[in-house]
């Protein structure tokens, strides 16, 4: 991964999200298989653990924590060190192009959602 996570370029989220069009807050393909790569990688460390809310197994590789854990546990930290620019701004500063939009629920395992959109993305 060419992001560094743990030492995030500061940015000023509150300008980002003020001056970049809401549809060019997008991420990529590849933005959502490594940031699948990144939430097993802070599971298999212990910094994303289970809770009451989400008793998640962290040997599981099909459902995996909840959104509101990866959100909580992983998400909002990243972003606060960052500026508080969303994940995609984050990525993203000047945004991208986007064509494809999807939605998740929060209580949906983050493997399964990643595992289901990256699998159905168009091709081209």
């Amino acid at each position: 991964m060419g992001f560094d996570f743990e030492n995030p370029p500061l940015q000023d989220g509150h300008r980002l999200h003020h001056t970049v069009a809401p549809n060019r807050w997008c991420v990529t393909r590849q933005d959502l298989i490594e940031f699948r790569s990144l939430v097993k990688k802070h599971v298999a460390e212990g910094n994303i653990v289970p809770s009451e809310f989400d008793p998640f197994d962290p040997n599981d590789d099909c459902i995996g924590p909840c959104v509101h854990t990866i959100a909580k546990q992983l998400i909002i930290p990243v972003t606060q060190k960052a500026g508080n620019p969303s994940w995609a701004l984050m990525l993203h500063p000047d945004g991208l192009e986007c064509d494809l939009y999807v939605t998740h629920g929060w209580l949906e395992g983050i493997y399964e959602f990643i595992d289901k959109v990256v699998n159905s993305w168009p091709r081209g």
